[in-house]
């Protein structure tokens, strides 16, 4: 390993656990091949040699037959050229996707990751909740707060109804006073 390696793992710039798990993912042996066979150049060699082979029966279509332009058969050998480049972009890109998609799904239920349910999902539950409740307009708008803030309002004593009331009222987003009627 090269001091810039060891540098960059001990500066805190880069996920070093992530880092891990790419390089212990079953497939990041496969990737890092990948990856060589392109930087040194062998399979492009192969591409090459294949690309010339079909040049050459192209060639060799249009000296004996002539046909015309828009010949169906040329058209799948001019098709049939392959550019290293993108093939092995795709290659690579294939072989970390498969990777990634692996880590992330291990990860999905860590406390840094993000939720299942989007804060849409929720708000859209917490509406049909409270569209459901048999109640005033008030007491719905007091049971949609609680449900955003996690508190069971069918637990609430009369006091706290009356409490959570009186400081709603001091919001500017409720609109209308709320009355202060008994709950339920």
């Amino acid at each position: 390993m090269n001091d810039e390696m060891v540098a960059l793992l001990k500066s805190g710039r880069i996920n070093n656990r992530l880092l891990c798990e790419l390089a212990t993912h079953k497939d990041f042996i496969k990737f890092l091949a990948d990856i060589e066979i392109y930087v040194d150049g062998i399979a492009t060699m192969q591409i090459q040699n294949l690309n010339a082979l079909v040049d050459t029966v192209r060639h060799e279509i249009i000296e004996r037959y002539r046909p015309g332009e828009d010949d169906p058969h040329l058209k799948v050998l001019q098709a049939a050229h392959i550019s290293d480049d993108e093939y092995f972009s795709h290659m690579v890109l294939d072989d970390l996707n498969r990777i990634i998609r692996d880590i992330r799904e291990a990860h999905k239920k860590d406390s840094e990751s993000a939720p299942q349910t989007t804060v849409a999902d929720e708000l859209k539950e917490n509406l049909e909740a409270v569209e459901n409740f048999k109640g005033s307009r008030d007491e719905k708008l007091v049971v949609l707060y609680c449900k955003h803030l996690g508190i069971n309002y069918k637990n609430l004593s009369d006091e706290e109804f009356r409490w959570l009331i009186r400081i709603l009222k001091k919001s500017k987003k409720m609109g209308t006073p709320i009355s202060q009627r008994k709950k339920r």
